[in-house]
């Protein structure tokens, strides 16, 4: 089931190698370039049609009731609304830890710089729907915009056909405090979010992953509001040598894999013969799981086992797939995670499942995918704070750096910039 390579020493994964879908294709971009145009004519009128049509839901109004919300309370288990709530308390404790604050310096020269720190003031949330709901994503990413005191956050997610939303993503948001939800998915809530309708208000920026479409909705739309990223497949990449649990391996492996059919699993391991005994274990899980087709198919598309003579060709490996999760299973786990550059999250030893992370841990389950940890990171508070440069010179400020001031505008042509600070001292 899985597909293997062996590197010899010293050798170099190649990125061709990686089992990775690539990026939108030029057919999905103009689609949802086309939808977020439709909505941007039409409001209102769009999203009802849009949701019919792709959604199979009939809607009189695309905002959430208080009373629906009431509604989902008495439909969600007693206990996974406890667990939501610690969870929610996990990750606002988290995210409180590192948020900036306002700084300014004095030189000697009385000259005052700085920088201000202010939260951007509205921000959209997209949570998908499709083949599962998703209430931890509503976790992860409002309560980051919360804890950087963003003002207003709405919340858009796809109904089912019906016209209700899970109640589980409504407990959710509730609890992490969404100001307005929206019944609408796809490209047409990305455009609704970015420019507004009747019902729906612009905000300044938007977060949250999604299908192709969103992806490619969110791109069409960077530049009039921000983005997070461009969220891929999820995946996850187990680094693990001879001493490694070839059935925690095996089901860590199908956890990232009972996501989507896109979803995809590395194994990276200096023990040849553990591929062939995660596959037997994965032949003995797979049966069991209540999205077998789903996980299947993934693990049959979009695996790759490599195997290497060293750890040190290990961790080379793994920083070329610069993984969204990285688990390691190795002997001497935290010197394994201290040589690593590249990865969205790292998972130390075998009793961190990537799930925890996912759920309750506190760090951010909104990751850079498809190699992108390169130069990536994950949603944190920071994301939802906007810095902003102070200057204050002084007369004896601006005498001091005059000369260089005049000499950097002479040499690139710019008469008004010297004669700015001339004019001030020949007044």
């Amino acid at each position: 089931m899985l597909r293997e390579i062996r590197l010899e020493p010293g050798q170099l994964l190649t990125p061709e190698l990686l089992a990775r879908s690539g990026g939108i294709s030029a057919e999905i971009a103009d689609g949802a370039a086309q939808i977020v145009d439709e909505v941007c004519l039409r409001g209102d009128k769009a999203l009802l049609e849009y949701t019919e049509r792709y959604d199979g839901a009939a809607l009189d109004d695309i905002r959430v009731s208080e009373f629906e919300i009431a509604q989902a309370y008495k439909q969600v288990d007693d206990e996974l609304v406890e667990a939501l709530r610690y969870a929610a308390d996990r990750i606002r404790d988290f995210h409180s830890q590192h948020v900036s604050e306002s700084w300014t310096i004095t030189d000697d020269e009385g000259v005052v710089l700085g920088k201000k720190i202010t939260p951007i003031e509205r921000v959209g949330v997209y949570v998908p729907g499709g083949t599962a709901p998703y209430p931890s994503s509503v976790l992860m990413n409002v309560l980051p915009a919360h804890v950087a005191n963003v003002k207003h956050i709405a919340m858009a997610t796809p109904p089912s056909s019906d016209g209700t939303v899970n109640a589980a993503t409504l407990v959710a948001a509730d609890i992490a405090g969404v100001d307005d939800i929206y019944k609408i998915g796809g490209a047409q809530a990305i455009g609704a979010l970015a420019y507004g309708t009747e019902t729906v208000d612009a905000v300044d920026k938007i977060v949250g992953p999604g299908n192709a479409y969103v992806a490619a909705a969110k791109r069409y739309v960077d530049g009039d509001v921000g983005i997070d990223m461009i969220a891929g497949p999820s995946e996850v990449l187990v680094l693990a040598d001879e001493d490694a649990d070839p059935r925690l391996i095996a089901i860590d492996l199908m956890a990232q894999a009972e996501h989507d059919v896109r979803a995809a699993t590395y194994l990276v391991t200096t023990d040849p013969t553990l591929p062939g005994i995660v596959s037997e274990e994965l032949d003995k899980l797979l049966p069991n799981s209540t999205r077998e087709e789903i996980t299947r198919a993934a693990l049959t598309d979009n695996s790759l086992c490599v195997i290497c003579e060293t750890i040190e060709d290990a961790i080379a490996a793994s920083d070329v797939i610069a993984p969204e999760h990285l688990e390691i299973m190795t002997d001497n786990a935290l010197d394994v995670a201290e040589a690593l550059s590249h990865a969205g999250a790292i998972f130390v030893g075998a009793w961190t499942p990537e799930s925890a992370g996912d759920y309750v841990a506190g760090p951010n389950h909104v990751l850079p995918t498809e190699g992108t940890a390169r130069f990536s990171s994950p949603l944190t508070t920071e994301d939802f704070l906007k810095k902003t440069s102070i200057l204050s010179y002084t007369r004896k400020g601006l005498k001091r750096d005059q000369h260089a001031i005049e000499k950097i505008a002479d040499a690139e042509g710019f008469w008004a910039h010297k004669e700015a600070v001339n004019m001030r001292f020949s007044s």
